[in-house]
């Protein structure tokens, strides 16, 4: 016998709030306590410790040739183990930016009321390939004045308040 949405429209029996009241139709009440844990990999778990001693490190693949940042275990394109770890430099270049009207967490800024609008950027790092990059903020700047390959340097929090996150970097200025 074929079952068609007919056939289960006529046969099926609705379920009714007062069984469920009634106890006649099982339901459970359940408060979950669930605790997440999160592991960040060796690759991320080490620039993030990095970062905390105020340095950017990297990873070299010595089949492609390259210095990748963010770090990673695995070549994406050689599809090998990445080999040494690499420190590169907290300055670097304005790859591409925008001028936001938004912060992270998508509330708006009173512009009118002065707040700076937010300008997030990639920042290419020096020392890593070309390409290769992170997403920050920049700051110290008129938003109107920022460019593609503009030079930059982080700002970094002070070393007692740095927790091994990306935001150790408070954000990139224009490098002197």
């Amino acid at each position: 016998m074929e079952i068609t949405a007919k056939h289960v429209e006529k046969t099926a029996t609705a379920l009714r709030l007062k069984d469920v009241m009634d106890g006649k139709v099982l339901s459970v009440k359940w408060d979950p306590n669930l605790k997440y844990a999160w592991d960040n990999g060796p690759a991320i778990a080490r620039y993030l410790a990095e970062l905390k001693n105020g340095r950017i490190i990297a990873k070299r693949c010595d089949k492609c040739h390259r210095i990748m940042i963010p770090p990673r275990m695995f070549c994406e394109l050689c599809w090998r183990p990445t080999d040494e770890w690499v420190f590169v430099k907290d300055t670097g270049i304005v790859n591409t930016w925008v001028i936001s009207h938004v912060d992270w967490k998508a509330g708006r800024l009173d512009i009118a009321g002065g707040v700076r609008p937010f300008t997030p950027a990639i920042i290419e790092i020096d020392g890593a390939s070309k390409g290769m990059g992170i997403l920050h903020h920049l700051n110290d700047v008129d938003p109107k004045k920022i460019c593609r390959g503009m030079k930059v340097k982080a700002v970094w929090l002070p070393p007692e308040e740095r927790v091994g996150a990306i935001t150790d970097i408070k954000y990139f200025r224009p490098a002197k």
